[in-house]
């Protein structure tokens, strides 16, 4: 207004072009103040803006630990799906993570390096965030990181940082069978212990942490049906004649239950619900639509795989114990060891009342129909061009309940 009055009181001096526009000039000065008001919110996770797609913003500033791993790829894959910002600690080689960068929109997927025993580096990479996720975890240990390391104090210190950095949505991944007492075959596993140890400290240390138990999950590059698949899990003729070898499981299998899930439909549970207020403090059980036997699961393995002619399942687990305890003291990456083999021969077992996947409204993808659009590539004469109908198909697994009469044990 006042620049308005002062173009009035020399209106002689002033051009007709000028004069014109002179009210446009005014309007600029005054939304220029209104910019700089501080009731405009400053914080980027309250600038939520689009209809929800990839390239809109929902206030969703996510630090995803872990993202490298298994499960963490489709975390973040749909996280960037939804229009998240994501930022993803490292500590491996850049190059490893850099393909992450697609999941989101440009400018959108951030990376930090960091380490899980530097408490300013994970300050860092959570000082902006709302959300933080802990998918770290170990399936063996090194002369670096212990179970108890990573599990136990890396997830305790996630959550006190985050806690302290005003972080209001913290997310922990465990496992179904983490529990205060854990089944026991051989020995009992420090995996799962850590694990429950680690839901006890992020309780503590953020008691709204939303916690997920997942059980066995299957996926593309996953370490449960590609582990059947893996020549050094097959009998030690098995690397040498893969025509003629056996799958030692305990017990053959037949007395251990698993209800393995998908891991997208655990991803699709995390995002659900980090937005859904309701969620705070709540415990998620993570498995899949049916249970089967372990032994049923591996025939249906090696059915599509076509080596039913052989490879034969087998009881006698002494020298694929020995072997994997041997792995222990290579420094390389076992696809197995004691513990894992000790978690193998566990019964999956769910606690009633818990919440599912299926309350957050995940709808579960079927394990059979999954597992063999996963090993298809893999089976026997895969560039064969058989005639139709050469090739039986695979017959899926029976669920537990089909066998009412057989013992279920857990140990």
């Amino acid at each position: 207004m006042a620049s308005v009055l002062v173009a009035k009181a020399t209106i002689n001096n002033i051009s007709r072009q000028t004069w014109n526009q002179l009210p446009k000039a005014a309007g600029c000065i005054v939304i220029q103040q209104r910019d700089a008001s501080s009731n405009v919110p400053t914080k980027l996770t309250a600038m939520k803006r689009g209809t929800g797609g990839r390239s809109s913003f929902s206030g969703v500033v996510a630090t995803v630990f872990g993202a490298n791993g298994f499960l963490g790829r489709y975390v973040c894959n749909k996280l960037g799906k939804i229009g998240s910002q994501v930022i993803i600690p490292y500590r491996c080689d850049a190059n490893e993570v850099e393909r992450l960068r697609l999941v989101g929109d440009l400018g959108q997927v951030l990376f930090f390096p960091f380490q899980l025993r530097d408490e300013e580096s994970i300050r860092k990479t959570v000082q902006y965030s709302n959300v933080v996720i802990n998918l770290i975890g170990r399936e063996y240990e090194t002369k670096n990181f212990k179970y108890s390391d990573v599990h136990v104090a890396g997830a305790r210190r996630l959550a006190r940082i985050a806690k302290e950095s005003g972080v209001q949505t913290f997310v922990h991944v465990s496992h179904l069978n983490a529990k205060k007492d854990i089944q026991k075959v051989w020995k009992t596993s420090e995996f799962l212990k850590t694990k429950y140890e680690s839901e006890l400290a992020v309780r503590e240390e953020f008691p709204e942490a939303i916690i997920f138990k997942p059980s066995d999950m299957f996926g593309a590059e996953d370490q449960f049906l590609n582990y059947f698949n893996y020549y050094s899990r097959w009998t030690v003729f098995g690397q040498l004649i893969p025509w003629k070898s056996g799958l030692p499981i305990w017990k053959n299998g037949e007395y251990t239950i698993k209800q393995p899930v998908y891991v997208a439909d655990v991803a699709e549970g995390i995002i659900k619900a980090i937005l859904n207020p309701d969620m705070a403090g709540q415990t998620i059980q993570c498995v899949g639509p049916q249970r089967y036997y372990l032994a049923d699961i591996v025939d249906y393995v090696i059915s599509i795989l076509r080596r039913e002619h052989g490879l034969v399942r087998t009881n006698r687990t002494f020298w694929i114990r020995l072997r994997a305890a041997l792995l222990d003291y290579i420094p390389s990456r076992p696809w197995y060891n004691p513990d894992k083999l000790e978690r193998e021969a566990l019964t999956d077992w769910t606690v009633p009342g818990m919440l599912t996947l299926e309350d957050l409204g995940v709808t579960l993808t079927p394990f059979d129909d999954m597992a063999k659009f996963l090993l298809h590539p893999y089976r026997q004469y895969a560039y064969y061009q058989e005639k139709m109908g050469e090739f039986a198909d695979p017959e899926p697994p029976k669920p537990a309940e089909f066998y009412q009469g057989k013992n279920i044990s857990a140990s």
